[in-house]
This record gives structure tokens, C-alpha cells and sequence, in this order.
């Protein structure tokens, strides 16, 4: 039963699937050409490599575990952009995912993708203006907290 079962498992897995039936002559398997990432795809100028983009991605959450407690801590303007940074970095990037799974047609991912660039570079430029001019991005948390109180 499991020989049979491991038999089956591996005509599913490998490339014996596609038979002679399925392929014309001189034509190479559909899926050997297609599932795995050519060299031309990973061109200098061709952005970031996914790996490479989710490794970055990893860094900046579980950096955030660490940046929101210290800017608490150490209230310094550094800290303030520190973590005015790390917030909007991490929302435009989960904000793309969802434009990249659900946002489909020719133009309409492009304007949206522009949309949420405007809109982070317009949400860094507001916390850099509110750390610069005013208490600062932690300061004021501190202080809507302790007026509720």
C-alpha cells in the first residue's frame, strides 16, 4: 500500500507527469520552463530579489519590537524618526502586498502602487514635521495617554 502510495506521490512531483501524449515533438514540459526563477528575472535593475525583500521585511517587524519600547524609554529625536521610519516602511510594505494580491489590470495596480507611495512619502513627511516642530511622535502618545488617565 505505501510503495504504491510513494509511486504515486512521485509520478505527481515529478516530471513523468507530462507523458509523450502531452508534449509535441521538440517541445520542452511546461512547468520545467516556468516554476523556477530564470537568471534574466534577477537582471541588475530589476528591484530586489523576493528573498532578499522578505528578509527585509522580517528585519523591519521584529526591529519594530524592539524600537517602539526603546523610543519610549529614550525619548530622543532620533528615536522619534527611528520609529517614525520603521512604522511607515512596515505599513507601505503590508499595504503593497494587498495591492499586489488584489489589485489586477494593466493600469489600475500602477496608479496604486503610486497612490501608496505618495501616501507613505506624505505620512514620513507629516511624522518628520510633527518630530521636528513640535513634542514629538512618542512625547504626544506619552501625553494622550496621561490625559485619559
Amino acid at each position: 500500500m505505501t510503495s504504491s502510495l510513494l509511486r504515486s506521490r512521485a509520478l505527481l512531483l515529478g516530471p513523468r507527469l507530462m507523458t509523450h501524449h502531452f508534449i509535441k515533438p521538440g517541445q520542452r514540459p511546461v512547468l520545467a520552463t516556468t516554476i523556477h526563477t530564470t537568471h534574466e528575472n534577477n537582471a541588475p535593475g530589476s528591484g530586489l530579489l523576493a528573498s532578499t525583500h522578505w528578509n527585509a521585511e522580517r528585519l523591519v517587524s521584529v526591529g519594530l519590537i524592539g524600537i517602539i519600547p526603546a523610543a519610549f524609554c529614550i525619548q530622543h529625536p532620533a528615536m522619534d524618526y527611528a520609529l517614525a521610519a520603521s512604522l511607515v516602511i512596515h505599513g507601505h510594505w503590508g499595504i503593497e502586498q494587498v495591492v499586489t494580491d488584489y489589485v489586477h489590470g494593466e493600469t489600475l495596480p500602477k496608479v496604486a502602487n503610486a497612490a501608496l507611495f505618495a501616501f507613505s512619502a506624505l505620512t514620513f513627511a507629516g511624522l518628520s514635521y510633527f518630530n521636528y516642530n513640535d513634542v514629538g511622535l512618542t512625547k504626544a502618545v506619552l501625553m494622550l495617554w496621561s490625559s485619559s488617565t
